[in-house]
């Protein structure tokens, strides 16, 4: 069975086709610049024949989408023979409100209701049901799965996602913590469980997708209890360009200094923030690094650079927020049996492990600084330390592969 996953984003779309007899992925691509100029890059994985990467005339989602169904059945670029070979599609939607605490077959009600999630996610819906809808046009009769970055966070308890402000907004607004970046955390938890050897009854783990967006997740038994995401991706530590959590009258103190609105202040703190704003250099973690005078791929000092005191702050800023988060985990959890890092900073800055881990040595973990600097091949590295019995894990995500399993669970 072969099944096409979507993310749709407001001027892009990424995709990759699985072939899910043994999971292995055929074909993978970008479309840019969506509503601008246009570009394509296709990439056939698996019959040898050549990547496809070139403008393209893409006004909408509707002509990316033709775009991709071309490269997928095209002689040249191809990896099906025809289109019928497609049995589904899974796409990725950030938000599911209240309502979906789960993967779900799309229909007219899913539709409407996924809209109705465009007020907890103004940025991301829209795109999301553009991506749905150009699919739905295009290949009409194949099944389309809808997979949320938020359902894997519904078992989080009340004490955990009810924010201290007035009832009534979480009543009537369905205001309250969601947390993102699910099939992440989803992923990476149930491949350390596997890796623990011992199920998931009695398991305690911290899980960290660390990139340029970024989340923590507390997970017991398998299930997630807690997330530093909340209604938006805004909340949390820093990230690439966001702020985290920081103290809300801000908003208000930022608007007054630059006389803009309260909604243009947000937008600094979502586009202009987290260690973009602290060091002024970038929001690339590798740009950061080589700023501070830091081998971002060993922790090695670079020889004759004068390190910049901003970039070094933003690392160290970002470093003890995350350790912030781990310690409080920790608490609420009873103790841990694994610390685990993924995404584009977790899996390839040894540096930024390291000094996240110097935190908690007081709570007995401890990272092996010789292990920890590898080289990522994409396979589960334990970088603990021989001192210590709470593992330390390096697991590479896999989201795309969460969204085509659901997607087959859904329609076989």
């Amino acid at each position: 069975m072969k099944v096409l996953v979507i993310n749709a984003g407001s001027s892009s779309l990424k995709y990759q086709v699985f072939n899910m007899e043994t999971e292995e992925i055929i074909a993978v691509g970008l479309c840019d610049r969506i509503g601008i100029d246009g570009h394509l890059k296709h990439t056939p994985m698996s019959n040898g024949k050549e990547v496809f990467n070139e403008p393209v005339n893409l006004p909408s989602h509707a002509e990316a989408i033709s775009a991709v169904i071309e490269k997928l059945t095209s002689e040249e670029y191809g990896v099906v023979d025809s289109l019928d070979e497609i049995k589904a599609v899974g796409h990725r939607v950030v938000h599911g409100g209240k309502k979906f605490t789960e993967s779900i077959l799309i229909n007219d009600e899913v539709l409407k209701a996924i809209t109705e999630c465009t007020t907890l996610a103004p940025l991301h819906i829209p795109a999301n049901l553009m991506g749905i809808n150009a699919c739905i046009d295009a290949i009409p009769g194949v099944p389309q799965v809808a997979v949320f970055d938020t359902a894997f966070h519904s078992t989080i308890p009340q004490q955990a996602y009810i924010y201290p402000i007035p009832y009534k907004y979480y009543e009537a607004n369905d205001i309250r913590r969601y947390g993102f970046h699910g099939t992440s955390h989803r992923y990476i938890s149930e491949k350390t469980i596997e890796y623990l050897g011992k199920g998931a009854a009695g398991t305690r783990i911290v899980t960290c997708h660390l990139g340029n967006g970024a989340s923590l997740a507390a997970i017991k038994d398998g299930k997630s209890i807690d997330t530093s995401l909340g209604v938006t991706p805004l909340e949390g530590i820093p990230m690439g360009t966001r702020s985290g959590s920081i103290d809300p009258a801000i908003v208000e103190i930022i608007a007054n200094i630059e006389g803009i609105s309260t909604a243009d202040a947000v937008t600094i703190l979502n586009k202009e923030s987290g260690v973009l704003g602290i060091s002024g250099v970038s929001s690339d973690f590798r740009d950061i690094s080589t700023a501070a005078g830091i081998n971002s791929s060993d922790g090695s000092v670079i020889e004759g650079v004068t390190p910049n005191e901003r970039a070094k702050l933003a690392l160290e800023v970002y470093a003890y927020n995350v350790a912030k988060f781990i310690g409080s985990y920790f608490t609420i959890l009873g103790g841990l049996d694994a610390l685990v890092f993924t995404a584009g900073v977790g899996e390839n800055s040894p540096p930024m492990r390291a000094m996240i881990c110097n935190y908690l040595q007081c709570l007995g973990i401890e990272i092996d600084e010789n292990v920890n600097i590898f080289r990522n091949n994409g396979e589960i590295v334990d970088i603990t330390s021989p001192n210590t019995t709470i593992k330390v894990l390096v697991v590479p995500t896999n989201e795309e592969l969460v969204i085509a399993r659901d997607t087959v669970a859904i329609v076989q």
